[in-house]
């Protein structure tokens, strides 16, 4: 790396780090590994002290103090707001009478947001930058004696690195819209097999037909009174599927602060009162689907504000693709394709390493097979297809 000597330092809040700075490394695609999203997550409390998520973040700074590279990390207490499931490995650890908590965790908190990790200043020497980042966080997870470490949606590139450097690879799959260059909704629905185009036409109608007003608002079009509802609606999806949300009222106040003209809060009205709501947040080429909640049971209303409503907004917008997050093969039917996520593992324990690295060879099988299978559930038109 020429004659550059870089240090690694841990800082336990990101206000510590110059914003400037950390996005120089950050870049300004993804919104999720923005230090105003990160640090958004810090000041409203959602991390921190008594969350499970304690910040340790990573940065490689030259003799004169210039951040060349950076790393969001964390000493999780539990697995929870991870969506890249290892209870299983806790428990098989603790059952041989290992300790798995407190790890280390490089992740976005409560964001199963493909993107970058290893963030890394854009420069000729950035692959050399990133091969000492990964050594960062090696000698971090090494010192600190604890079980495993963990960098979860992660880039390809960024995996395949970090398995050069001894980690363990995992593989997953979420739902991606993918714009081909469509003028509108129907140009895109006239791609798909005649069968499902008219099963979202009628879904759509069976919406429409309810006189709801579903608008996407950005920006300075958002108030206070958009956030008490949609947290409503959040704090009603939270307490339904896993007990206890993980995001407070604080950070979506300070989300309308920092990332006001990356947010895409689509809402349904009836009469003036909001009843739901899809949080999205734009980047430079996608839209990244985040939260739903409504307080009315409308048929086929998550569908239209979560799917169709993020495909009008992506085409007239012209973003690359729609990111709907973790699960759901639902999604196929409405144009949302399996794609391959990764992540990447260090663990301690030689032992446990090994057990983990045949599990893991293991399920990558069984995910390869799946993704191939749910990809001939597209509903895209095919070559000879007669049904049109």
């Amino acid at each position: 790396m020429s004659d550059l000597t870089l240090t690694a330092r841990v800082v336990d809040r990101i206000e510590e780090v110059p914003a400037d700075a950390w996005d120089a490394c950050a870049g300004s695609d993804n919104p999720f590994v923005s230090h105003a999203f990160l640090n958004t997550l810090e000041i409203s409390g959602s991390v921190g002290h008594g969350t499970g998520w304690l910040p340790q973040h990573i940065v490689l700074e030259d003799a004169a103090g210039e951040i060349h590279a950076a790393v969001p990390l964390y000493v999780k207490g539990h697995s929870q707001g991870e969506y890249v499931f290892d209870h299983g490995w806790a428990e098989a650890y603790e059952r041989v009478g290992g300790r798995y908590y407190p790890k280390l965790q490089v992740a976005v908190p409560f964001s199963p947001v493909p993107g970058p990790r290893l963030l890394v200043k854009p420069c000729a020497e950035a692959p050399a930058m990133r091969s000492a980042l990964i050594e960062a966080l090696t000698g971090t997870a090494e010192k600190s004696r604890l079980s495993s470490l963990h960098i979860t949606f992660c880039q390809k590139n960024e995996a395949l690195d970090l398995v050069e450097h001894g980690y363990l690879h995992r593989l997953g799959t979420q739902y991606h819209w993918t714009n081909r260059g469509y003028a509108s909704f129907d140009d895109f629905l006239g791609e798909l097999a005649s069968r499902k185009r008219k099963a979202i036409r009628k879904e759509r109608a069976s919406v429409a037909a309810t006189g709801l007003d579903i608008r996407a608002l950005s920006g300075d079009d958002l108030t206070s009174s958009h956030w008490d509802a949609f947290f409503e609606f959040y704090m009603d999806t939270g307490s339904r599927k896993w007990g206890r949300p993980y995001l407070n009222r604080a950070f979506f106040e300070a989300l309308q602060q920092t990332l006001r003209d990356r947010i895409v809060l689509v809402m349904a009205f009836r009469g003036g009162t909001p009843i739901a709501g899809a949080l999205n947040l734009r980047g430079n080429d996608a839209l990244y689907g985040r939260n739903w909640g409504a307080v009315e049971e409308i048929p086929n209303l998550h569908f239209e504000c979560c799917y169709y409503r993020a495909i009008d907004y992506a085409i007239a917008h012209k973003l690359a693709r729609v990111e709907a997050g973790a699960q759901g093969e639902h999604k196929i039917q409405r144009g949302y394709l399996p794609v391959e996520t990764h992540s990447a593992h260090w663990i301690a324990d030689a032992g446990f390493r090994d057990a983990v690295a045949d599990y893991l060879a293991r399920e990558r099988r069984v995910m390869l097979n799946e993704i191939a299978g749910l990809q001939t559930l597209s509903p895209f038109r095919q070559e000879n297809d007669p049904e049109k």
